[in-house]
């Protein structure tokens, strides 16, 4: 037989944890793929643009960045826990950019620009987005260092929950403004609605609104 190959007739098969492992973390994969795509399209559809939703989404990566190397720095591997610690890193990232959007485009649409806006949208969002991003990490402290019965266990998924919060929450406060000031720079001040009775948008038909 070559080598590295089993002689003629012989399979092997594995045994044990492993096959089914793999299958669960494809099937997370893929889950979460679905959600990233489902997530995507509610933001283009509350935001009425796609270039809002982009922007939020933007701050993924940064999130997925901050998780891994949180999970590097304090030797832990990637498995269902910290899987789910990702997934909730993820959540809170977005709420938080989703939060620092709503009060932009507000600004925007009051009459500022865009650079303004951002400005105007870190200012005071910042005490709320902070506050719920330490209050986060100060819950997952006790769970990531471990000393509870089976710690060790769930000891990773706080550890990725904190590595994600943290660069997720510098994201959200440098990256996610200064990326809105520069897409939203030429952008109009009138609604992305197409309903023809939105007195703001292109789409605004006299007739069809006094029908």
């Amino acid at each position: 037989a070559a080598a590295g190959k089993p002689p003629a007739k012989v399979k092997v098969d594995q045994r044990g944890q492993v096959t089914p492992l793999r299958e669960l973390f494809a099937g997370l994969g893929r889950g979460l793929l679905i959600a990233f795509v489902i997530i995507a399209l509610l933001l283009a559809a509350n935001f009425q643009s796609v270039r809002l939703a982009g922007t939020v989404i933007a701050a993924l990566p940064l999130v997925l960045t901050g998780v891994i190397l949180g999970l590097l720095v304090t030797f832990s591997t990637l498995n269902i826990e910290s899987y789910i610690g990702a997934i909730m890193a993820v959540g809170v990232a977005v709420a938080n950019s989703i939060l620092l959007i709503t009060a932009a485009e507000q600004a925007r649409l009051g009459g500022a620009d865009s650079v303004s806006a951002a400005r105007q949208a870190g200012q005071t969002r910042l005490r709320a987005i902070l506050m719920t991003s330490f209050a986060m990490l100060a819950g997952m402290v006790p769970m990531a260092l471990g000393w509870s019965e089976a710690g060790s266990q769930t000891a990773p998924l706080a550890r990725a929950v904190m590595g994600g919060l943290l660069f997720g929450t510098v994201a959200t406060l440098t990256f996610i403004p200064a990326l809105y000031a520069w897409i939203m720079a030429d952008v109009g001040r009138a609604s992305h609605s197409v309903d023809p009775d939105d007195t703001q948008s292109t789409h605004y038909h006299k007739d069809h609104a006094v029908s």
